[in-house]
């Protein structure tokens, strides 16, 4: 899985959670506090990601990303670790 394809499902699961944003477009270097994706969304939004990649990983080691290409980078990365 690349990290294209990675965004993409994020994109996927921030459009399912917030269906207020579809149609919305949404770019790599946006952070998910900008688009209004409260802290209870942005985590339903990770676990949803983090199923639909198949991968188990404790909430703490996703925090740093500054944006949405960030956590698709780290994501990308944990899928090869």
């Amino acid at each position: 899985m690349d990290k294209n394809k990675i965004f993409s499902i994020i994109v996927e699961q921030i459009y399912i959670v917030c269906p207020n944003l579809v149609g919305t477009p949404i770019d790599p270097n946006d952070q998910m506090s900008e688009l209004g994706i409260d802290s209870v969304d942005r985590q339903e939004i990770i676990i949803l990601v983090l199923e639909v990649i198949g991968l188990e990983l404790p909430m703490v080691q996703l925090h740093g990303p500054k944006n949405l290409g960030e956590l698709a980078d780290l994501l990308f990365i944990k899928c090869g670790a």
